[in-house]
């Protein structure tokens, strides 16, 4: 293993472009990776391509020694060493991609409130279970979680739940859908994430990204 070369994970996806432009600042080739949508590895310049949500698993595998992913997938996962897990660390926050995570619900009266306060419980349909659970947990509130792998705005609309909790940009979805935000739960931005070992291994390469990061 070469004690400076990295490997990087990137994260295709709505981080995509503002992850090559961020690599392309501190001297890396993009161009290949952006005008090749099938090839994932290109190993001529040391990046990897994936889905946001995998980048952890590649950097705690080490098959990759740092990676992008966004705040939302950590959250979820909590897989860092110097938040509530124990697989990668959380170097930086690089500050692009906002997202902002909430809860949600049709507009008008909260449905969400009032299951709660006839029922004790409210139903959420979320892609996010672990951060939602959290969250209710954290302010007292029980739930019944379900757990949605497609277009979680639905769910309300159908009257399979009074809320969701969800990742939203701009809120633009939210509204064509009726859906008002009710509470926001955290401020999510793309985050440079590093393999243990990697980090010992290779701390002179990763001090010197970490440099020519601040710099640009």
């Amino acid at each position: 293993m070469s004690s400076t070369r990295l490997t990087i994970a990137v994260p295709r996806g709505a981080l995509f472009e503002e992850t090559l432009d961020w690599l392309e600042r501190l001297g890396f080739a993009t161009g290949e990776v952006r005008t090749n949508d099938r090839r994932l590895l290109f190993a001529d310049v040391g990046l990897i391509t994936m889905r946001p949500s995998d980048v952890p698993t590649y950097v705690a595998a080490g098959a990759a020694d740092i990676g992008i992913t966004g705040k939302d997938v950590l959250m979820e996962q909590g897989g860092t060493i110097n938040g509530s897990g124990r697989d990668v660390y959380e170097l930086r926050d690089l500050s692009f991609g906002r997202c902002t995570m909430v809860v949600a619900s049709v507009a008008g009266p909260d449905l969400a409130a009032e299951a709660l306060r006839r029922l004790g419980v409210i139903r959420i349909a979320t892609k996010y279970p672990r951060v939602a659970a959290a969250h209710f947990e954290r302010t007292g509130r029980q739930v019944e979680i379900i757990e949605v792998k497609g277009s979680v705005e639905l769910a309300p609309l159908t009257g399979l739940v009074q809320a969701i909790v969800d990742l939203t940009a701009t809120g633009t979805t939210l509204r064509e859908n009726n859906l008002v935000i009710r509470e926001t739960i955290a401020v999510c931005t793309a985050r440079l994430i590093a393999n243990p070992v990697a980090h010992k291994l290779k701390a002179t390469a990763i001090d010197e990204l970490l440099e020519r990061s601040r710099a640009a």
